[in-house]
């Protein structure tokens, strides 16, 4: 293997991967390296920690073609502290690779390639495609409401449905709901799909607000998701078995609504967030229909009340919260107004942002003494 590539080409191409190496490195030690192989015409960069993949391609002269692998972390620092001029790769014949740049050389330890994992084949086709701006929104406002326990895997992913034009994804953990629709490039035949919250996280550093394209296709076992962004391909695997049905939880009819400005409701419940019980945050609400939110706190460090005008249709009622919940989920949908649609202190409450967005928000209540 003997290659020539720029500097700042290979820099970003192992900032794009090596996030994912070494994070099962300890029952694996080559999971914290970087593949390096020439495919066609270019150099092809993988990193893997068995359950992500991510493959991304950088534009490369080749002069012998050829494979290996190279402890990631000590590839990207040294890459990273070259100059921004052409670095000459080889591969020498005692195994160790060899980089040139300008004045620079260095000799690093590899390891065979043919011992790296080998990455699932996508289908020719794909499933189906949808802007990176979508697609950032939609996961944006759903992927922290997965669980972060294993003690019901299904739960620690992301449902994605494709249905004609509409993609749905859905997220759920004991305590809340986040459900989001975007719309698809092109109609897409019917796929449910259960994909980790932790396969979106990292795709959610790849994506950027923009209209370009990413191609989601579901690999001939159904066993793998790939998403494609321009040089850069994700490969996950999905999540086997029946994602509960959310949409039985979700309130159809209210006794109470209010709609309260996102950025005046969010900055009341973080101040009573500090003064609630540290390991409950629990906030309490008393909605009045003059239009006022009394929103209070009280534990052993001291109480607190703030009071948030809203807009109040039908009867008052009280009802108490997590904070945590409530303020992860109006720091990342940044619509003006939200509606906050309520039945009473023992059931679901139900938040929608107003500004058209096809998204939805179910907390559960915590239980607090009369």
């Amino acid at each position: 293997m003997k290659i020539s590539v720029m500097q700042e080409h290979l820099a970003r191409g192992l900032a794009v991967v090596g996030h994912v190496a070494g994070a099962r490195a300890g029952t694996n030690p080559i999971l914290s390296n970087v593949y390096l192989a020439t495919e066609n015409g270019g150099l092809q960069l993988t990193a893997t920690n068995l359950e992500i993949a991510v493959v991304h391609w950088v534009p490369t002269k080749v002069e012998v073609r050829g494979a290996t692998t190279i402890p990631a972390r000590v590839l990207t620092d040294v890459v990273s502290g070259l100059p921004n001029e052409k670095i000459d790769l080889e591969l020498l014949a005692d195994g160790r690779v060899f980089l040139k740049c300008g004045t620079n050389k260095s000799h690093l330890r590899a390891t065979p390639a043919d011992e790296y994992p080998t990455i699932g084949a996508a289908g020719e086709r794909p499933t189906a495609r949808i802007t990176q701006k979508a697609l950032r929104a939609a996961l944006d406002s759903t992927v922290f409401a997965a669980a972060g326990d294993e003690a019901r895997p299904i739960l620690t992913g992301v449902l994605t449905r494709f249905t004609g034009e509409k993609a749905t994804f859905a997220a759920a953990d004991n305590y809340r709901i986040a459900v989001a629709g975007a719309s698809l490039a092109e109609a897409a035949a019917e796929t449910n799909v259960v994909v980790p919250a932790r396969t979106y996280a990292e795709l959610l550093r790849l994506l950027s607000d923009i209209d370009e394209l990413v191609e989601i296709t579901l690999t001939p076992s159904k066993n793998q998701l790939q998403f494609k962004l321009g040089d850069t391909f994700l490969v996950s695997r999905v999540i086997e078995g029946q994602f509960p049905n959310f949409q039985q939880v979700i309130p159809t009819s209210h006794t109470t609504k209010a709609v309260i400005e996102r950025s005046d409701l969010l900055a009341a419940v973080r101040v009573a967030q500090v003064v609630a019980d540290a390991a409950a945050h629990i906030v309490r609400f008393a909605i009045k229909p003059e239009g006022v939110i009394d929103i209070t706190a009280a534990a052993d460090l001291g109480d607190h009340t703030a009071h948030v005008d809203a807009k109040v249709e039908g009867e008052g009622t009280t009802i108490a919260f997590n904070a945590k919940y409530l303020i992860d989920v109006l720091s990342r949908v940044d619509a003006p107004q939200f509606s906050l649609e309520l039945t009473g202190p023992v059931a679901p409450g139900l938040l929608r942002p107003l500004d058209g967005r096809d998204y939805l928000h179910v907390v559960m209540p915590v239980r607090t003494p009369s």
